[in-house]
């Protein structure tokens, strides 16, 4: 493939090395102080876009790299208010993208058996579920992308919770997950759903051992949709249905 790598922090690093170990090629590499120059010229030349701008870039980046054409895919969290417009924008155009809060296969795998055991527990009364996730100190938004999107299936499938908050502003009784977040060191991620009873705790658990498995996931997504018309989801790619 050929890639436009738009946002270079720790995730686009390590894309681009593993892309490039995988004998795919950058054609060009943006961050805050350049993005210009992925301009239409450069965007005919890529296959696709790979997106790791942040919250306030995201959506603006991504509705960019449709407008000239290539198919995009977003690892961006926090921008999610637009995600119905920029969704709306590519079936428009025509166009191709995928966003996931994590790219993980591993984290995927979990999100499908967190809806499974949500749906499960919808009939066994007495458990209440809660999340914790543990980050570096760099990462900006709290709770993670991933957290809001393990919450919000278990939101959608156990009609006991509408929603999450975040576990230090929690009120008893008010059908809320709790979400407690940790930011410390230089840790890539852990990810933990807990449902409680006074009898007994059953948990499901993701610890990332370096950043290596999101940016495979995120060149396998990459792969998939760069020959794909349409708007997709990692269940997409990985067949998790």
């Amino acid at each position: 493939m050929k890639i436009a790598l738009l946002g270079y922090g720790r995730m686009g690093r390590e894309i681009e090395q593993l892309a490039l170990t995988g004998g795919h090629e950058i054609i060009v590499k943006t961050d805050v102080t350049n993005s210009g120059k992925f301009d239409p010229q450069t965007a005919a030349l890529c296959d696709v876009a790979i997106e790791f701008t942040g919250p306030s870039a995201a959506a603006a980046t991504i509705v960019r790299a449709l407008s000239y054409g290539v198919p995009v895919l977003s690892g961006s969290t926090g921008w999610l208010a637009s995600y119905d417009e920029v969704v709306r924008y590519c079936t428009e155009r025509n166009g191709s993208f995928i966003h996931s809060s994590n790219y993980s296969i591993g984290v995927n795998i979990l999100f499908r058996l967190n809806s499974e055991l949500a749906r499960i527990m919808m009939e066994r009364p007495g458990y209440s579920a809660e999340i914790g996730e543990v980050h570096h100190s760099g990462k900006v938004d709290t709770p993670s992308g991933t957290a809001i999107t393990l919450a919000g299936q278990i939101t959608d499938q156990h009609g006991s919770y509408n929603g999450w908050v975040k576990a230090e502003m929690m009120e008893p009784g008010k059908g809320k997950i709790p979400v407690a977040s940790v930011r410390e060191g230089n840790v890539p991620g852990i990810h933990s759903v807990t449902w409680r009873s006074d009898d007994d705790i059953i948990s499901l658990k993701h610890e990332a051992l370096g950043r290596r498995g999101f940016a495979a996931g995120a060149l396998m997504a990459a792969e998939f949709i760069s020959t794909r018309r349409g708007v997709f989801t990692m269940t997409d790619v990985l067949n998790l249905l």
